[in-house]
């Protein structure tokens, strides 16, 4: 997801915006959930506003971590922040919620220089 200095046009098409994590089945490793990420090339293309869907990917009723390669503009400059998010909802399951915000230092320690944010959608 960092941006590469030599990168070809197609090699950024390639690169991913955002990434959705999960737990595995048998809950012992954090693995990419399969189908959930978005590309740099599929934004403007078939994606207009890459955080609303973003958020529109992850479940009401249950947690996951993600990466999101944010840009955004200050009054001096244009910035890139890579994101890391603990997703925990309200309607999320106890017992998930509790092993998530446990291993969530595990999968931290892999994102180096992120910056942590933690959402939750609350019931309308």
């Amino acid at each position: 997801m960092k941006v590469r200095k030599c990168s070809t046009p197609e090699e950024i098409k390639k690169r991913k915006k955002a990434v959705i994590f999960c737990l595995s089945a048998d809950k012992k490793c954090i693995i990419v959930e399969e189908g959930k990420e978005i590309l740099v090339g599929d934004v403007g293309v078939t994606i207009t506003d890459p955080f609303k869907h973003f958020v529109g990917m992850l479940p009401e009723k249950d947690c996951r971590y993600a990466l999101y390669d944010a840009s955004f503009e200050t009054k001096e400059s244009r910035k890139e922040e890579l994101m890391f998010f603990l997703w925990a909802p309200e309607l999320a399951p106890l017992k998930s919620k509790m092993i998530y915000a446990s291993s969530k230092d595990a999968i931290k320690k892999k994102f180096q220089g992120t910056i942590v944010v933690f959402l939750s959608r609350h019931k309308a």
